[in-house]
């Protein structure tokens, strides 16, 4: 299945963040309760011109709709809620 984002909509995956202690332990993704703020764009609607696919973004906490494709899960977000890109 592809899938691919209407309107002004982007769809991203997700990208885990490591978490390093203060004595420089890195905790895996799995330890933080935190959901992840910061993704890959996959996919760009046709009314997007802020981001293109292969973006680094950060978007709101808790925003967008997760869609799942086999094993993989992605999160559907109007562009509204992209907050910037990161490089």
């Amino acid at each position: 299945m592809k899938i691919k984002p209407l309107g002004k909509r982007v769809l991203v995956k997700q990208v885990e963040q490591e978490e390093v202690t203060k004595s420089g332990i890195v905790l895996p993704g799995t330890a933080s309760k935190e959901k992840p703020i910061t993704g890959e764009v996959l996919a760009v609607g046709k009314d997007v011109e802020d981001v293109k696919a292969g973006d680094k973004v950060i978007y709101e906490k808790y925003s967008g709709t997760e869609v799942k494709d086999g094993e993989d899960t992605y999160l559907i977000l109007d562009i509204d809620n992209v907050l910037g890109t990161v490089e």
